[in-house]
């Protein structure tokens, strides 16, 4: 009896729970690369690429493990479209009698993996993915009944169950449970910056880029500079460079923006982490085992184990648990579509610029360039949360649905209303001055709030409160916002109006979907 099992794009793990315990002699790895999820939303060049690489070293290393693998390729002769009749072609070229086949990370393709037995007569078993710490179950049970299930008391939890930075006593290290108002300190450009180690291209990412090049014309984003780790032996030398040289500082910098700098003292370890060349709490205890041998400080080991066991977990608990539907929920009715300069960068707007800019080269913005410049400016401007989702999961590396979704649509654009996030994430030029170097070369001045110099950011802000005062007002974590904008005379408030509006009025709606090009 031959098992069949499917391996997909971001389960390029060698202990991967379908491979767990089988017969390799009666075994075919499957892998498939196929036009449907090539093209399912328009990927940055890079990421395409990133992942195509990533998959066909994948293929190598199962090999060179002992598996037998069935790689078929996106330049196949029969021209593969989708994963379901892939798989219909390999059951009928092995002969397969059963399938082994690791949960999916997403809707739509966990609801195709469960059509497969229906649909082929043969019997499939879909595995847990215990890659992630938290089951589907665990994080259901700490959610029910909470009417705010807030990220930081499922980290909490984590915490516990791992033992990570925890005490002999149960208690968590250093006595605090988090040290976040120590990561935000700024930084001067002219400061010291590790230089991460950078992966020339190999022969098989050549051809990969060549074919993405080539097939994939209607894509943007660049492919030059090739500097990723594609195998799981270079994404561990990145980690040990980020772990070596950049953690140290990372607790305090983790905040900061600086022109010309996209890396700083960030790790770039989510693309590896999420496609799975790297182990997430196998890495969490390296940074554990640091902090201990008093190596890193602890602001910055616990600032980065809150990011994996943390956000990381709690955003895909929350993705589950919410729905397919998820995607829709628009609290605020928010309608416009994204400004063309999303995908040009030709703004004068320099945090916007610059942000922009080092996406669509490197297809990697941090968290704080996503969240409050690229997100902040979205949300203030009233754009679709959808539009704004899909956006992200078009441009970077580490981009999947069951991060991207909770991250953008529930905590950037708060639309869901709250269920992630406990007040909408946006802020006047105030915070980015603070943050960055940015408003320094900006022809906009971030202390005005109205006048031809004025940064948009400023009257944006308080545009935003005002029209969403009804369904905001009550929430205790702006109610002080409110007070403020009630301080102001009625000029004031009707000049700041005024400043938004005329504005809005300049921005131009990028066509999005499968039939546009955005941004032409």
């Amino acid at each position: 009896m031959t098992i069949l099992v499917p391996v997909l794009g971001d389960q390029l793990s060698l202990g991967l729970s379908s491979l767990r315990d089988q017969d390799r002699a009666r075994t075919v790895v499957l892998m498939m690369e196929v036009a449907d999820e090539a093209r399912y939303v328009r990927h940055h060049r890079r990421k395409l690429a990133y992942i195509l690489s990533a998959m066909r070293h994948h293929a190598g290393a199962l090999r060179a493990d002992g598996w037998t693998v069935d790689y078929v390729r996106l330049d196949a002769p029969h021209a593969p479209s989708g994963f379901t009749a892939e798989l219909g072609l390999a059951i009928e070229r092995h002969a397969a009698e059963r399938i082994v086949v690791t949960e999916a990370g997403e809707w739509r393709v966990q609801a195709m993996l469960e059509s497969w037995e229906a649909r082929f007569g043969i019997p499939v078993e879909i595995r847990p993915d215990d890659r992630f710490i938290a089951s589907h179950a665990e994080f259901e049970a700490w959610a029910e009944g909470r009417d705010n299930p807030v990220m930081e008391f499922f980290y909490r939890e984590q915490r516990r169950k791992t033992g990570l930075l925890m005490t002999a006593a149960g208690r968590p290290e250093g006595g605090r449970w988090n040290y976040d108002k120590e990561n935000r300190k700024a930084v001067a450009a002219d400061l010291f910056m590790p230089d991460p180690p950078r992966f020339p291209p190999d022969e098989i990412t050549q051809d990969v880029i060549r074919l993405v090049r080539t097939r994939f014309q209607e894509l943007d984003g660049n492919l030059d500079e090739w500097d990723l780790a594609v195998t799981r032996a270079d994404a561990l030398k990145a980690q040990a460079a980020f772990l070596d040289e950049a953690l140290p500082s990372f607790g305090d910098y983790q905040d900061a923006m600086v022109t010309g700098a996209h890396r700083m003292w960030h790790s770039l370890l989510s693309p590896y982490i999420n496609s799975g060349l790297l182990d997430p709490l196998e890495l969490c205890r390296e940074v554990e085992r640091r902090y201990r041998a008093g190596q890193v400080p602890l602001n910055a080991a616990e600032g980065f184990i809150r990011q994996i066991i943390g956000w990381r977990e709690y955003m895909r608990g929350i993705y589950w648990l919410a729905g397919p539907d998820y995607i829709d929920r628009n609290a605020l009715g928010h309608v416009r579509r994204l400004p063309s300069f999303y995908w040009t960068g030709e703004t004068d707007l320099n945090c916007l610029r610059q942000c922009l800019t080092q996406t669509w080269v490197y297809a990697y913005a941090h968290h704080i360039q996503r969240l409050m410049v690229t997100g902040n400016f979205a949300l203030l401007i009233g754009a679709d949360p959808k539009a704004v989702h899909l956006w992200y999961m078009e441009v970077y590396l580490d981009a999947y649905e069951w991060v991207t979704l909770p991250n953008t649509l529930g905590m950037s654009q708060f639309g869901d209303g709250g269920l992630v996030g406990t007040k909408p994430y946006v802020s006047t030029a105030a915070y980015i001055n603070r943050m960055s170097d940015y408003c320094g070369a900006c022809r906009y001045d971030p202390a005005q709030r109205v006048g031809p110099d004025a940064c948009p950011f400023n009257s944006l802000y308080w545009h935003f409160f005002d029209r969403h005062r009804a369904l905001l007002e009550s929430n205790p974590r702006v109610r002080n916002m409110y007070r403020s904008w009630d301080r102001f005379g009625d000029d004031t408030k009707a000049a700041v109006r005024a400043q938004a509006d005329a504005f809005l009025a300049t921005l131009d709606e990028a066509p999005y979907g499968p039939e546009a090009r955005p941004g032409i």
